[in-house]
């Protein structure tokens, strides 16, 4: 399995929304309630996508030109030198297959996180084991979710 990585095209955007909205009602839905799911997931359309990728390097992986997986990262409210990670999803059939780590490498080896002295991560609870096994800690010693039911997760990479 060869997992490739590019940059989001505009055309993109109604096959991430679909892996999206799949992957949060097949792998979230174990966490959250299929109401607040709806909500990201009305939330999560095509436009959305289009506007993040003009503000963040968001990229596509895909298997054999098909989009498995998702990620971006893009600055941190504009403070310099920090910046967040966003918008990562993984189709889940594949889930547990390395295709995530892909990922997180993917992004970690953008000029993004080169550049950063802290990255941040808004991570569901669904994905918090898997966040944490890639070096990523939870902020100020979180231990549950906040009020948008997520963790802030973050990392300070060292530029040797």
């Amino acid at each position: 399995m060869e997992i490739k990585s590019r940059l989001f095209k505009d055309t993109d955007a109604s096959k991430v929304t679909q892996l999206i909205s799949r992957t949060l009602m097949t792998t979230n839905i174990h966490d959250y309630s299929k109401e607040y799911l709806e909500h990201e997931i009305n939330r999560l359309n095509e436009a959305f996508f289009i506007q993040k990728a003009q503000q963040t390097h968001f990229y596509v992986f895909t298997i054999d030109q098909t989009i498995v997986g998702t990620g971006a990262i893009g600055k941190y409210w504009n403070i310099p030198q920090e910046f967040s990670l966003f918008t990562i999803f993984v189709e889940p059939n594949l889930q547990g297959q390395g295709v995530g780590k892909f990922i997180i490498q993917t992004l970690e080896n953008d000029p993004y996180f080169k550049a950063a002295t802290r990255v941040e991560i808004p991570a569901s609870i669904t994905a918090l084991g898997f966040y944490k096994k890639m070096g990523y800690q939870p902020k100020k010693e979180q231990t549950k979710p906040d009020t948008e039911e997520l963790f802030r997760l973050e990392k300070y990479p060292s530029h040797d």
